[in-house]
């Protein structure tokens, strides 16, 4: 979930077609339960959160180099409960054919969408999404390393740092999305936290991105860009 793609456009060259390796349609997969039907729990956030544990808890069990995304990445920085519809996990590019056959082995489904810069799987009942390109480009093992150790509803795992998790988010606005109302909250919670001016950097002077920086600075999220800076 952490970047976004429009519906109608899922099929843009992204540089890693070599990630569609699984084969299998999902539906035809059966799920498969690591905690057993009677334990999942009730509530759709805990059960996003159940998922992560899982999934991080097997990707650390292999050693992979891996960092949690999306909105359980905010929520372990100390975002509020308040999680989308799925777990994001981002990975290097050429990690693709060890995570997938590594999480086949645990027994959950890994298939290839339409994107080409991730691969899907579910467990618990939730999409967990495989993501190999962050901001556009190709996860590193630059920002894996800058990746931090935290704890996600007590289980421990390495978690995009904030200015690389917030980049992601921003950096994905485009023409055919640009949600700065889901965004928003995220930019309040972990505004401390982040490396502004790194961020304005990386997106340049990319329209969308540069729109939302000015909405931040209007709301006094973030500090108004100095005029001599400013394109």
């Amino acid at each position: 979930m952490t970047q976004q793609a429009d519906d109608n456009a899922l099929a843009r060259d992204a540089g890693v077609a070599e990630l569609r390796l699984a084969s299998g349609d999902p539906g035809l997969v059966p799920q498969n339960d690591v905690l057993g039907e009677a334990d999942l729990p009730l509530d759709r956030n805990q059960a996003i959160l159940q998922a992560a544990k899982q999934v991080g808890g097997i990707l650390k069990r292999k050693g992979h180099a891996f960092a949690l995304a999306g909105s359980v990445a905010v929520y372990a920085h100390g975002g509020s409960q308040n999680l989308q519809h799925d777990v994001d996990f981002c990975f290097r590019p050429e990690d693709a054919d060890a995570v997938a056959e590594t999480l086949k082995e645990a027994g959950l489904p890994v298939y290839a969408p339409p994107e080409d810069w991730l691969l899907k799987s579910t467990c618990l009942g939730q999409q967990v999404d495989l993501i190999f390109e962050l901001a556009h480009q190709p996860v590193t093992t630059e920002l894996l390393a800058r990746a931090q150790e935290l704890s996600v509803d007590s289980v421990f795992m390495p978690v995009l740092a904030p200015t690389d998790l917030v980049h992601s988010l921003v950096a994905a606005f485009s023409e055919h999305h640009c949600d700065f109302g889901a965004v928003l909250p995220i930019a309040r919670t972990l505004r401390e936290k982040v490396d502004w001016d790194r961020v304005r950097g990386a997106c340049g002077d990319e329209p969308m991105p540069d729109a939302f920086f000015y909405f931040l600075e209007r709301l006094e999220v973030i500090p108004p860009r100095p005029k001599e800076e400013r394109p």
